[in-house]
This record gives C-alpha cells, structure tokens and sequence, in this order.
C-alpha cells in the first residue's frame, strides 16, 4: 500500500488512536490492581502476584502471533471486530470468584483478544503515515498509550482504595463496549492485488516473525522486562517505603514527561536518526530507575517518574518506528506482531521472574541493578542497530 499523502491526522489514525486509548486504558487498570487484588484477596505469594500482573500480557503474545500472520487475508476490519467481541465477553470471567487459579486463567484469555485488537491496530496506523513522517506519526499515536499509562494506574488505584474491585471489573468491561463501538467507525484500506499476492503461505517461521526487526526487538525485550518491575510492583514498592498517598500519581507524572517529550523527539527521530534519540534516552532511563531505588519522600518518587517517562516511554516509541521502517507494507503485519511480541515477552515475564527476586535483594537493590542492565544495553543497542542506523547516515550525508 502506498502511501499517496502527506496527512498524518485522518479519520482512521484518530479511530485507532482512541481504540488504543481505551484497550491500553483497561490494560493498565488491571496490571495496576490485580497483584495486590490476588495477595490481598488469595493471600497469593510474590511470584504468583507477579504472574498475575503478567500472564495477561503472555495471553496477548498469543494472540499476537496468529494475528500478525493473518491480518492481510482475512481483514483488518473483520479480525478487528472478532477481538473486541471476545474481549467483551471474557472481561466477565473475572467476575467469577473460585481462586487465584481461575483469576490466572481469566487473565490468559483476556489477554489474547486484547493482543488480537492492538495488533490491527498498531498495524493499520503505521500504514496510514507516511513514509516521511513516520516517526512523528508513531510518536503521536504513542500518546493514546501514554495518556492510558498515566492514568490507568491513577484510575484504577484510586477505585481500588474508595470502592471495592466489582467496581473496578465493570469500569474496565464499559471501556470494552466503548471499544467496540468506536471500532465500528474504522474504514479497513482496501488491499491492491500487490499486497495480496505477498499473503503468507504455510507454517514457515518467517510467517509469524519478521527478522528484520529482530535486533530492535532484542532491545525492547530488555528495556520492557525492566520496566515491568515498575509496572507491577510500583504499588507494593509504596507502601514498603510509605508513600502509599503518592503512588497513584507516580505515572501521572510519566505520562506527563511522555506527553511533552514524544512529538519533539518523534519529529527529531524523522531529521535526525534514532541514534539521536536513543542514546539519550537509556541514560534518562537508567538514572530514573536509579533514583527510584533511593526514594524516600514524593518529590523524588515522582521525579524518577518523569525520568522513566522521558527514557522508556520514548525508547519504546522510536523502537517502533525503527521496527516498521525496516520492512515493506506487505510485511507490516508480521513486523508489528514480531515487535510486540518481544515487547510482552519483557512485560509478561518480568514481572514473575522479579517476584522470585524481589524476597532475596528486596525492592533497592532490584532497582539499582535494573538501572545498571539499562546503561548496558545502550551498548547492546549500538551493536545490534545503532551502528548500521549511523552508516546509513553517513551514506546520506
């Protein structure tokens, strides 16, 4: 599909957009909530509160893998639809209260029909920007999902200490319907005979993973696993150093430093290269991490915030647009599941192999020698893309 305008604000980028805001909305709630929701109510361990926050994430790899193959054969729209359906649907398990097993079980399925939607989603917005604006492009779409970090977490904390959690469930089961309606506006592009001629045949590996953005992957994986500890342990890490009142605006102040952050770096990434951006940003996110190992007031619990804001949340932005950069349109479903597939390994798995960690080094520790992994991959970066991304620049120059 090729692109035949400069417009990056269309009908579809601002449908999708909204889609993202409210899936990602639901995701967060959720991953902000349901650990202490299973140590609280099924007086789960660490590790099992950890998988709790994270095997919802592993159910949307799934449901990644299969789309990304088979997005340009069946349709957009159709798969799309299907996903949000499901995803109404299974949102109603959790309310059926039989133990921590079944609260796991309900997350897995979840999982994989919101993994079947974002995947349209991500794909269908990176066709929509044109070449020449793809970084600002993904930049802008990123802010629906930094506008939900922020506040999902907020939302869904704040529920969580003024109501009970069936409040929570129905909150999150009306942002599904909402989803599903405002799908319903989508206009899927048509596919010319070019694109479906490239349709993926068989059971071959490269049907379902892309390996051109496998080294940009790579890196994402590390820089989401870390994350992860953040994601799913902020809340308890709170209230072991007794800023519980501060906790709910911890990624406020993220989004926020996100917010402002990604439409510069997006445009500089498109004038600049990645490597101006990312360089940067592993440092900001490493010192977050850092300071957030030290926190001992609001002020600088909420500032490592903003730090992990400006380093992850554009790390994983410009990661994207490196991923969608590097193949052709009729590859771009494969390479956007192959990119969050890596993204959810990290975020899936991190937080279960943290709660192993976290009893042993405790929560300081653990945050120091996260930020220390995050300065290393600077350098995994430049060997795997960044030196390439600087001779491309070097032969444009």
């Amino acid at each position: 599909m090729v692109q035949t305008n400069h417009r990056l604000w269309t009908k579809n980028f601002f449908i999708l957009s909204l889609v993202n805001f409210f899936l990602t909305l639901v995701f967060f709630i959720l991953i902000a909530t349901l650990p202490a929701y299973a140590v609280d109510k099924f007086h789960a361990s660490t590790n099992q509160a950890g998988l709790v926050g994270g095997i919802f994430v592993i159910g949307s790899l799934v449901g990644r893998l299969f789309t990304g193959r088979v997005i340009h054969s069946i349709g957009p729209k159709r798969i799309l639809m299907f996903g949000l359906i499901f995803l109404t649907f299974t949102t109603f398990l959790y309310f059926l209260d039989y133990g921590i097993t079944l609260l796991i079980l309900s997350r897995f399925i979840h999982g994989i029909t919101v993994g079947i939607a974002i995947t349209v989603v991500a794909t269908m917005v990176a066709l929509s920007i044109p070449e020449s604006r793809k970084g600002e492009g993904i930049s802008y779409f990123a802010v629906s999902t930094a506008l939900a970090t922020g506040l999902g977490p907020f939302i869904g904390i704040f529920m969580s200490q003024h109501t009970n959690f069936e409040m929570v469930l129905i909150f999150c089961l009306l942002l599904g319907v909402l989803s599903f309606t405002t799908a319903f506006f989508f206009n899927a592009p048509i596919q010319t005979n070019a694109e479906t001629k490239h349709k993926n045949v068989g059971f071959k590996l490269s049907s379902f993973i892309e390996p051109k953005v496998l080294p940009i992957s790579i890196i994402v994986l590390t820089m989401t696993f870390c994350f992860s500890s953040v994601l799913a342990f902020i809340n308890l890490y709170a209230i072991e150093v007794k800023l519980v009142d501060t906790a709910g605006f911890f990624f406020m102040f993220y989004s926020a430093s996100v917010l402002i952050s990604r439409p510069f770096t997006g445009r500089l990434m498109d004038k600049k290269g990645a490597n101006f951006i990312m360089y940067p940003t592993f440092i900001i996110f490493g010192l977050g991490m850092l300071l957030l190992s030290s926190a001992s007031n609001s002020l600088t619990f909420l500032l490592a915030g903003a730090l992990i804001g400006l380093g992850f949340g554009n790390i994983s932005s410009i990661a994207q647009a490196i991923a969608v950069n590097r193949v052709s349109p009729h590859r771009l479903g494969v390479a956007t599941s192959t990119f969050f597939i890596f993204f959810e390994i990290g975020i899936g798995f991190g937080p279960y192999l943290i709660g192993l960690m976290i009893p042993i080094i405790g929560y300081n520790v653990l945050y120091v020698s996260l930020g220390i992994i995050i300065f290393a991959t600077s350098i995994l970066y430049y060997c795997l893309h960044g030196k390439k991304e600087r001779a491309n620049e070097l032969l444009m120059a």
